[in-house]
């Protein structure tokens, strides 16, 4: 197992929901990985469990692991959000204080126009205070491409209004990979990489694809290295590099191969696009 500068971290779908907070840990811990990924979700269902906080912490610390990524705030656009997204959100708050994460990963399914969304995420990044907003492009959204993620960041002029690139999102929105500017360098705050198949499932149930059939780094069409080398030639150093293999098929067969697959095709990539991350 290799040790990297910038830790690598399971990210929350990729093991699912059927899992216990401990059988998630463990499986992580053994394949290699230095991080693990959190959605709201998790946490509700560790606390279903009946772990506390502190009980949380110590599985953590038992099995040496670290929260270095969670997720996920939605709807934050809305002019009416429910209050089920206002306790998301503040469970999101409380998590990253809570495991010392400095951003949170946001998506925006609603499509509204830039003007609006900015001043929509400037809000969203107020009640944040010292945290970071992380907003995702996905092709299936309310922000589509990078283009006009970035152009929502910049135009909601917060300090903390960054951007999370996605491997499968960037290929399945129909973007090359191509140099940054350092502008656009500047806001990336964390990636997430995996793979896909050359052609992909119809417009209409692409999101099926993206909940269902991810491939992991390295396995698939799409040249996860050549978008790695673009994240390291734009002089990028995410906060962390999330491993987002969601593939009903490889999770069949267990967590242990799940966490083993992915952290064995990520480590090959890495080595082949980033060699210079190994301490």
């Amino acid at each position: 197992m290799m040790s990297y500068q910038i830790p690598i971290t399971i990210c929350s779908w990729t093991l699912g929901d059927k899992c216990s907070f401990e059988e998630r840990v463990k499986a992580t811990k053994d394949a290699g990985y230095e991080g693990i990924g959190l959605r709201t979700e998790n946490y509700v269902d560790a606390l279903s469990e009946g772990l506390t906080d502190q009980d949380i912490l110590a599985i953590l610390d038992k099995y040496q692991m670290r929260v270095t990524e969670v997720e996920y705030i939605v709807q934050w656009a809305e002019e009416n959000r429910s209050y089920e997204q206002k306790y998301k959100e503040q469970l999101c708050f409380h998590m990253c204080r809570l495991f010392n994460v400095e951003h949170i990963n946001c998506g925006l399914m609603e499509n509204y126009d830039i003007a609006y969304t900015a001043q929509k995420l400037k809000e969203l990044c107020q009640r944040a205070g010292d945290l970071i907003i992380g907003v995702e492009p996905m092709p299936y959204s309310g922000l589509p491409t990078f283009e006009k993620a970035f152009k929502v960041v910049e135009e909601s002029k917060a300090k903390n209004a960054m951007l999370i690139l996605d491997t499968w999102h960037w290929v399945r929105a129909n973007q090359d990979y191509h140099p940054l500017t350092k502008e656009e360098a500047q806001k990336v705050i964390s990636i997430q990489i995996n793979d896909a198949y050359e052609r992909p499932y119809a417009k209409a149930i692409l999101r099926d694809e993206s909940m269902h059939d991810r491939l992991a780094p390295g396995t698939g069409a799409k040249d996860t290295a050549r978008f790695v080398k673009m994240i390291k030639e734009a002089g990028i150093i995410p906060k962390v590099i999330g491993v987002e293999v969601i593939n009903d098929a490889h999770l069949e067969k267990g967590l242990n191969h799940m966490t083993d697959y992915t952290y064995q095709a990520t480590e090959k990539v890495l080595k082949e696009a980033w060699p210079e991350l190994l301490s």
